[in-house]
């Protein structure tokens, strides 16, 4: 007997082009998928997104084209129509806590960026930078990533002897790449002791401090900075957090810092104002995490800073977790046990279907460029 949630899901996804078990006429596409599992409907009617990747990492249906299919539901919005009863939870509970406060915020750090440097060294290339490359011209991924690293510190006008705070620094690749590149000296905080660990490595012999330490523990007693820029970072903030953080960053800034000071912001957002994230992504991929709007960023920088430049080259994103896809496919079986069959097919799913929100362009990606008081005369914006 077909299964009752069966129609409801087959016409949404018949509506994205999608037809499971070769139901087109003249045989599957790659994008069709094949169901392996009878309670695949049921788990993505009453679940959404976090039924849907679930029954992907058990095996319960599979796909050639996995970002393929995916980009076709989300194009049609089916994630809209098919959100299960935990989104409604979540989005209920961001209301009402603070899911990223103080006590929280290394609750990320210990889940995903503490996953194994061994992970990310096999995935991310050359540079150990977990954000969207450039590739205005770029052909490959570290060429893209050097790119976007050079882009940040001339949107900065970085210069010898300055002072720069990396909010959120990683691997320390940043840091790294601007005081060689441009003879700063800077302090860059993680919450993954993982990251610190491996950014002290990176930068021993340059003038770079790297912290294990919350943002909102930075004050002006850290020496104050003349340059600040936080990459990849501002998911992971909250929205009950933007101006807290915003407060912050302008608190760190020199009293004499060349032109007042400027941060740059460089962070996924969303075309929509949300209070959480993605079932799925919460529970496997980023915790507390959610992405900010542009209403939600410009209410936070309000009265705070003043918006110099505004730049999205959020399509770059696709290409960059393309590039990701491609080396960690390369490199899994050389990878420790513990990375298993059911791990790989959860981060595919995460992969793909990151591709697939930014091929929507559901999904973007800005760098902003901010003062505390404006750039006298004027702020002319590299590209």
């Amino acid at each position: 007997m077909p299964h009752p949630f069966r129609h409801r899901i087959l016409d949404l996804m018949h509506a994205a082009d999608v037809w499971p078990d070769g139901g087109r006429a003249g045989g599957p596409a790659p994008w069709d998928p094949r169901i392996l599992d009878p309670h695949f409907y049921g788990r993505v009617l009453t679940q959404g997104s976090l039924g849907l990747g679930e029954s992907y990492m058990d095996g319960g249906w599979d796909v050639d084209d996995l970002d393929g299919m995916l980009v076709r539901l989300i194009g049609v919005g089916a994630d809209d129509e098919v959100r299960g009863l935990l989104a409604a939870w979540d989005a209920l509970r961001a209301r009402f806590a603070n899911l990223q406060n103080e006590a929280r915020s290394f609750e990320v750090g210990e889940r995903h960026y503490d996953l194994g440097n061994d992970l990310y060294r096999a995935m991310l290339g050359q540079r150990m930078v977990y954000s969207c490359g450039y590739w205005r011209e770029a052909n490959d991924l570290d060429t893209a990533q050097a790119a976007k690293l050079d882009l940040v510190c001339r949107k900065l006008g970085l210069r010898p002897g300055m002072h720069v705070l990396d909010i959120g620094c990683g691997w320390g690749e940043a840091l790294k790449f601007a005081a060689e590149r441009y003879g700063v000296r800077g302090v860059g905080v993680t919450v993954s002791r993982e990251q610190a660990d491996y950014a002290r490595e990176l930068c021993a012999g340059l003038p770079i401090e790297i912290r294990l330490q919350d943002y909102r523990e930075l004050d002006a007693g850290d020496g104050g900075f003349d340059r600040i820029f936080s990459i990849g970072m501002f998911e992971h903030v909250g929205m009950r957090n933007y101006a807290t953080y915003f407060d912050v960053a302008r608190r760190c800034f020199a009293a004499d810092a060349p032109d007042g000071g400027l941060f740059l912001l460089h962070t996924i957002g969303g075309n929509r104002s949300v209070a959480s994230t993605d079932p799925w992504i919460a529970r496997y991929i980023f915790p507390n995490s959610m992405l900010p709007s542009a209403k939600q960023i410009g209410t936070a920088i309000e009265g705070r800073f003043v918006i110099e430049d505004w730049h999205n080259f959020g399509a770059d994103y696709d290409r960059t977790l393309q590039a990701w896809r491609d080396n960690i496919e390369r490199h899994w079986d050389a990878l420790p046990p513990r990375y298993d069959e059911r791990f790989r097919r959860m981060w595919r799913f995460y992969l793909a279907g990151s591709m697939a929100s930014f091929r929507a362009r559901h999904l973007q990606l800005w760098q902003i460029v901010l003062s505390p008081d404006g750039v006298p005369g004027g702020y002319i914006a590299p590209r």
